[in-house]
């Protein structure tokens, strides 16, 4: 299972971005699609998740009221608009999926997540 994130770039603070993350079709019907970032030298930290079926959402304090997470099912796409973004937002990002089993000790743990795109870096600065 390979996922694949695009959309990053250069953007100056308060500035936007809109992030892909091409979603193969899974074997399971209920599954989990996240958003992580990973800071240089920092933890890699979960952003904003997506549940299939009902369309769960869930985001992570620091983001939440500035992005949005959505998909498209009939193109397999999930989105991650980043509005307001700050110095602080710079990453790279990560879109990840998992089995809504695998879920046990949090909807942000990393290690949790079996499937991994390949990282699109995000930077904002002036």
């Amino acid at each position: 299972v390979q996922l694949q994130a695009s959309g990053g770039g250069l953007v100056q603070p308060g500035g936007s971005l809109r992030l892909s993350c091409k979603v193969p079709r899974f074997t399971s019907n209920d599954y989990v699609v996240a958003w992580f970032r990973q800071a240089p030298g920092k933890e890699r930290e979960g952003v904003s998740c997506i549940t299939s079926g009902e369309g769960s959402i869930h985001y992570s304090s620091s983001v939440k009221g500035r992005f949005t997470i959505s998909r498209d099912s009939a193109k397999n796409l999930v989105y991650l608009q980043m509005n307001n973004l700050q110095p602080e937002d710079t990453a790279v990002y990560y879109c990840a999926l998992t089995p809504l089993a695998r879920l046990r000790g949090g909807i942000f743990l990393p290690d949790e997540y079996d499937y991994w795109g390949q990282g699109t870096q995000v930077t904002v600065s002036s």
